[in-house]
């Protein structure tokens, strides 16, 4: 019978964090973006974040993090100057299985 996961493949518990725009938010998000995009280089840089970018379409941010819970995942999005200022009017966390290789995982 085949392994489940094959050799060389990991799969690590992450989340998956939607982060809907508000209407407005193109003619707000520019005062705030410098900010914002800072905070989410460094959560990047101290392995929080794995991803994060804006779709194209303007409707909403999709983080992809490391967190203990949906709750903490939420609330690391909800930390953001985006969604203290109303340019994210709502976050959604849902857990997601990220296929990496065993390397790629965090130590601990």
């Amino acid at each position: 019978m085949p392994a489940e996961i094959p050799d060389g493949i990991a799969i690590e518990p992450i989340f998956f964090v939607e982060a809907t725009y508000s209407p407005d938010a193109a003619e707000r998000r520019p005062a705030f973006r410098a900010e914002h995009l800072v905070r989410i280089a460094a959560l990047r840089n101290s392995g929080v974040i794995v991803e994060a970018g804006g779709l194209a379409d303007f409707s909403r941010s999709v983080l992809l993090l490391r967190a203990a819970d949906v709750a903490a995942a939420e609330a690391i999005a909800r930390d953001d100057v985006y969604f203290r200022n109303g340019i994210w009017v709502e976050v959604r966390a849902h857990p997601l299985g990220r296929v990496c290789r065993p390397g790629e995982l965090p130590a601990g």
